[in-house]
């Protein structure tokens, strides 16, 4: 008996002992979906490196509220069907916030999965429809489609006006929206457009359109769509002998776009996106660590990491995680992020968005000058 209550002893021990070496489990559960995936993996692995580095930089100095956070990830490939799929499981991994989706037609979906689960989320995708549906647990980090357009073909009006210009979508919800209204940007100026065409997104050939282009004496295009079509398309059109402007929108920050176009096809497109983050005096430090580890925090790379700040600050408000608490504070709060200053209106949406034009030269991008 004495033999056996010791080794019941020992084995306790022990097994206090392996509990005491193990580390610490993630108390908190956030999430992040976007085209991990697919033609759009690239904008994937943006988000997936600023988040990474945000939650490692959270969990460095204590967390949230004391406690770990794990960054859960998802794919959705940019598949409606599969960003569902993608916040069901999210949902059952108990997350308490979300950053994402990235197409619109993901976000505007998966959204309602998160709401009805009270989710507290952040987006960039900037199709009107995210926030305009009265849903309370959405805070776009981004401007919105029918604020970009506008500046887009403003700057289309004022620069190119005199110039033959068509509007072309993807049907995408990003794309038709953005395009939208490019073109009443385009008609509030006084442009109209001599061509109003849509492509389908995924094709390798668009020698049909380019013919269209071609035929119509189009030299400046306005996009709404992503940088992959984009690229086909100023590639083709060169093998046409046709030297085309394009301007689109926030996706065309994709540097993939400038090998994908080939030659220096990509100098040609023009691009409004949210003022450059990288020059944000408090991203500094954020921004050189990146570069350290040979990531160019472009694109969505410091929003992803922005999203993180905002869950981990709003947390702090609250002092609490559940949903009710952690939306009072992001819907009244106002927070310092890499990004800057991000506060909300009543349907969501950012109270200062900005947006500003870029042009591609070389592999990086810049301010239009």
């Amino acid at each position: 008996m004495k033999a056996a209550l010791k080794k019941s002893i020992i084995v306790a021990g022990l097994g206090l002992a392996t509990l005491l070496a193990v580390p610490a489990w993630a108390d908190y559960s956030v999430g992040i979906a976007g085209p991990m995936t697919g033609e759009y993996a690239s904008a994937g692995a943006q988000i997936r490196n600023g988040a990474e580095m945000a939650v490692a930089d959270i969990n460095a100095k204590g967390g949230v509220l004391g406690q770990k956070i794990k960054l859960e990830v998802g794919d959705d490939a940019c598949d409606p069907k599969q960003a569902v799929s993608v916040a069901n499981a999210m949902v059952n991994k108990h997350i308490v916030f979300m950053h994402g989706h990235w197409c619109s037609s993901s976000t505007i979906p998966a959204s309602d999965i998160y709401n009805d689960a009270q989710i507290p989320m952040a987006t960039v995708s900037t199709n009107p429809k995210v926030t305009e549906r009265g849903l309370k647990n959405i805070f776009r980090i981004m401007g919105r489609d029918d604020q970009q357009g506008g500046v887009g073909g403003g700057f289309l009006a004022e620069h190119f006006g005199s110039k033959k210009i068509a509007v072309i979508d993807d049907k995408s919800a990003y794309g038709k929206g953005l395009a939208d209204e490019m073109a009443k940007g385009l008609q509030s100026k006084g442009v109209k457009p001599v061509l109003r065409e849509s492509i389908t997104a995924g094709e390798k050939d668009y020698s049909g359109i380019v013919t269209k282009l071609k035929a119509a004496g189009v030299e400046v295009v306005a996009y709404g769509g992503y940088h992959t079509e984009v690229a086909l398309i100023l590639r083709q059109a060169q093998q046409a002998g046709l030297k085309l402007t394009i301007l689109g929108g926030d996706t065309m920050s994709n540097n993939e776009l400038v090998t994908a176009a080939g030659g220096d096809n990509a100098n040609n497109v023009l691009f409004t996106f949210a003022p450059d983050s990288r020059l944000e005096p408090g991203a500094a430090d954020v921004v050189k660590r990146f570069r350290d580890k040979k990531i160019e925090p472009d694109g969505y790379v410091l929003y992803a990491y922005a999203a993180m700040q905002l869950f981990q600050q709003a947390a702090e408000k609250a002092k609490s995680v559940k949903y009710a608490d952690l939306q009072k504070a992001l819907a009244n709060g106002s927070f310092n992020t890499v990004v800057g200053t991000l506060s909300f209106d009543a349907k969501g949406d950012l109270k200062v968005p900005a947006f500003r034009v870029y042009q591609w030269k070389g592999n990086k991008y810049e301010y239009f000058k």
